[in-house]
């Protein structure tokens, strides 16, 4: 049995090219991460990173959206643990985003529907990002009183610190229009187009040694501030000491009984 036919969470589908398409396959959900989708991504990353027959990975999400973030029954159980718990829960995140980002492959998203908070982490770690218009963003963690700890040195990697600015801390949402002005989005298309704009993006690839775009992109990667184990482990920390502050308490409480949380003004 391949390690395809495992999956509980993602669907892969493959072309004789070497093009696989991995599927967010949790549609009722608009693909909210859960733990058991973590730790898939992470194992899938390695895998297609290793196989000789993949060229190009397609990164997309089955159902209405691309991924609308952190699932919350995941949420909910994380608000119950104890801190040191909750720091490995968080870590889950960090570890399948390093993963996605080193993998020895292009890879491209196919955006549409959502792309929130963790979901925006999955596109920044893609060499490409091609979007239908309308596309509803946003880095909701300051909302509930917490940090975008996990996935802040790839957005920001992404876009810079210029760009950063004017989402990371106010958890304001925005359109794919406005991230393709930022550099997080590649191109944005209308929706009967978004296929053949994607097969425009995997062409290129295709007529281009495999061995050497999987060194252009490592050699790509040593240019970049991507985060070391250590500094995975610090931002995990510093997200798992803002979970114990009182206004993370209130936020995710308010979150859960669907309310403003009392510092919430407007």
């Amino acid at each position: 049995m391949s390690y395809d036919a495992k999956l509980q969470t993602l669907e892969i589908e493959r072309d004789a090219r070497g093009v696989a398409t991995l599927w967010l396959n949790r549609p009722e959900t608009h693909n909210a991460m859960s733990a058991e989708m973590l730790a898939e991504l992470e194992a899938v990353a390695a895998r297609l990173g290793a196989d000789e027959a993949v060229r190009v990975v397609v990164l997309a999400g089955r159902g209405r959206s691309f991924s609308a973030g952190a699932d919350l029954g995941w949420m909910k159980a994380q608000f119950g643990m104890d801190a040191a718990t909750r720091a490995a829960e968080s870590a889950k995140l960090g570890r399948m985003l390093k993963s996605m980002n080193e993998m020895p492959k292009p890879l491209i998203a196919r955006v549409h529907g959502h792309a929130i908070a963790g979901g925006l982490g999955l596109l920044s770690v893609c060499d490409a990002v091609i979007a239908v218009p309308g596309i509803k963003m946003a880095l909701t963690e300051t909302k509930l009183g917490i940090i975008p700890a996990n996935i802040g040195p790839y957005v920001v990697g992404k876009i810079g610190v210029g760009a950063a600015r004017r989402i990371f801390m106010s958890a304001r949402t925005f359109t794919s229009e406005e991230a393709l002005a930022m550099g997080l989005v590649s191109a944005v298309v209308p929706a009967d187009a978004l296929d053949t704009a994607l097969e425009d993006e995997i062409a290129p690839y295709l007529a281009c040694a495999p061995g050497a775009v999987a060194e252009a992109k490592a050699l790509l990667l040593s240019f970049a501030d991507t985060p070391s184990e250590a500094r995975i482990a610090e931002l995990v920390d510093m997200l798992a000491a803002r979970w114990e502050t009182e206004e993370a308490q209130e936020g995710i409480t308010a979150f859960f009984e669907k309310r403003k949380p009392d510092w919430a003004k407007g």
